[in-house]
């Protein structure tokens, strides 16, 4: 069976590529999103569950660069110039995943007060949900075509060109 590139990734190097590629920026998305609910339901901007929901979309905002300026230019990249690609499926999973960095580093820029910066709290706030729900966005589009086997996808196999 031939795997996406996606899910060869998190395969290899067993459990540490899978701690550090996906569950580690998924946790911290999670954790932000639930914290986050916490936050828009009380309302309440001071507490010390909000200095911990900044901290936490901070560190994943530059994690998840880190992740990116890792993968783009080492696999991304490659992948396309020499064209390895495991059908679309592939593109679409990996393509995906790396999309992560056009939601988590805004929301690490929102939180260190880089962006938005003369919106109200109240659109921070929904700037900060929204940036959170697009990143487990593409983050489970990722991972639902990762899993695929990109041998079954008809009619596009090889895509050399």
């Amino acid at each position: 069976m031939t795997m996406t590139h996606y899910m060869s990734l998190l395969a290899d190097n067993q459990p540490w590529n899978l701690i550090l590629f996906m569950a580690i920026p998924v946790i911290f998305a999670e954790t932000i999103t639930v914290t986050e609910f916490f936050i828009l339901f009380t309302k309440n901007l001071k507490s010390p569950l909000r200095t911990f929901n900044r901290i936490c979309s901070i560190l994943a905002g530059f994690y998840f660069t880190g992740i990116f300026l890792y993968l783009f230019p080492t696999a991304f990249v490659p992948l396309t110039v020499n064209g390895e690609w495991h059908t679309w499926v592939d593109v679409v999973a990996v393509g995906f995943y790396l999309s992560g960095v056009l939601f988590l580093l805004p929301l690490a820029l929102l939180d260190l007060g880089l962006i938005a910066r003369k919106r109200s709290e109240e659109e921070k706030l929904k700037l900060h949900f929204l940036l959170v729900s697009g990143f487990l966005v593409v983050a489970h589009i990722a991972m639902i075509f990762g899993m695929i086997n990109p041998e079954i996808v008809s009619g596009m196999a090889g895509m050399n060109h």
